[in-house]
């Protein structure tokens, strides 16, 4: 039964591979430098492994958010979110899958009348500003660094085009991996705590957890979605908003991989907290945002020229919508698999309450009869010595 729930979990993997992982190579597939191809293979191996080494950071603020805490629950909360980014792909938008996973989980919070954790929403909402502007800088700043460097240096066109090729696919290696490790959170994240996986080695070389077979499964349902639907969601990043050249293309990667990184990487958050720096919140954020604010920043470098704003527009009305359209549609799912299929989609905090009492005391009641145990054995071993010392008096 458990892979029945899961479906919905790989549904909403194939509708990030088919829209958030255009945002890796979509501009340099729109511009041509890189193959359709051979920008899904590079980016499916690689967001697999950013899933099952990273991909366990950003999963915890999601689930502070609100715990769904039965897998029919699990279930229609993922569906709800897929159901919706595959609606927005459908219209070519590069919608967010963050947002509208978020929004999926506020639905199930209303239904069920479970609390939503403020703190960590609002850790979220300030993503979703920071990250499109963070990258914007990223990029703008990247986008001078670049230009003067050309401009000192003079590569010859050819040389500058081998080592734009290249750069673009390394960069985009390490843009699919970080958004494996951002990202997977919100594919599998709902699952984690009812997932039923247990260790699993690979040929003695090494081990994955329950959890991370759990991501690695999202992570080949995401490299499908990349595979089968991305390439409109690219041409439409790659083109449409602002035509770029190959070099900007590169550099608009290389910032949006920057800031999935930022807020994917616990070695980065520990490495500031043990330096008394501020860390950087470990948060699934929106590859979407961050790849339409590189573009924008581009853009600003040379001048604002050429921003087309009416898709600019078209794209942001998404990122609106997307969210409001997931908690609807993830709370009247949840009426109907609750009332209709009579499916437990959440558990009461009574019945928790009183399987919490159980288990202790059942435990209670064990430790209890070790220590009866306990007791009878020193009692005895007490009253065998005594008797010992009497026949050794008797005899003297």
């Amino acid at each position: 039964m458990i892979w029945f729930f899961l479906l919905s979990g790989l549904f909403l993997g194939w509708s990030l591979g088919s829209n958030d992982a255009a945002n890796i190579f979509g501009t340099a597939v729109g511009t041509r430098m890189i193959k359709f191809k051979t920008a899904a293979i590079i980016g499916s191996i690689f967001v697999i492994i950013g899933a099952v080494i990273s991909g366990a950071g950003a999963s915890h603020t999601l689930g502070k958010l609100g715990a769904v805490n039965a897998i029919a629950g699990s279930f229609t909360v993922a569906l709800a979110a897929a159901v919706t980014v595959a609606w927005m792909t459908k219209l070519k938008l590069p919608v967010s899958t963050s947002q509208a996973i978020v929004g999926a989980i506020i639905g199930w919070n209303l239904f069920t009348g479970s609390p939503t954790d403020m703190t960590s929403l609002y850790k979220i909402l300030s993503t979703w500003v920071i990250c499109p502007v963070l990258t914007a800088v990223f990029a703008y700043l990247l986008y001078l660094v670049f230009k003067k460097w050309l401009l000192k240096w003079e590569v010859h066109l050819l040389r500058q085009d081998v080592y734009t090729r290249m750069g673009l696919i390394l960069i985009g290696a390490f843009g699919a991996y970080s958004l494996g490790a951002n990202n997977i959170a919100n594919v599998m994240g709902v699952f984690v705590p009812a997932h039923p996986f247990g260790e699993m080695g690979f040929l003695n070389l090494f081990t994955l957890s329950g959890t991370q077979v759990l991501f690695l499964i999202g992570g080949l349902a995401i490299s499908v979605g990349i595979f089968t639907y991305s390439k409109k969601v690219m041409m439409t990043v790659g083109n449409d908003i602002f035509k770029l050249t190959p070099i900007a293309a590169l550099i608009v990667v290389l910032a949006e991989s920057m800031v999935l990184f930022l807020f994917a990487s616990k070695s980065l958050e520990h490495f500031l907290l043990s330096h008394g720096l501020p860390a950087i919140p470990l948060v699934p954020v929106s590859s979407s945002q961050a790849v339409v604010g590189g573009v924008v920043g581009i853009a600003l470098a040379k001048k604002g020229r050429g921003i087309n704003y009416r898709i600019l527009g078209k794209i942001s009305s998404g990122w609106v919508t997307t969210p409001i359209a997931a908690g609807v549609l993830s709370f009247i799912s949840l009426f109907f698999m609750q009332n209709v299929f009579n499916l437990e989609v959440y558990k009461k905090p009574e019945a928790t309450a009183t399987i919490l009492q159980e288990k202790a005391g059942t435990t209670a009641i064990a430790a209890g009869e070790k220590e009866f145990r306990k007791i009878s054995i020193d009692e005895i071993e007490n009253h065998l010595t005594t008797n010992k010392r009497s026949d050794k008096n008797e005899t003297l």
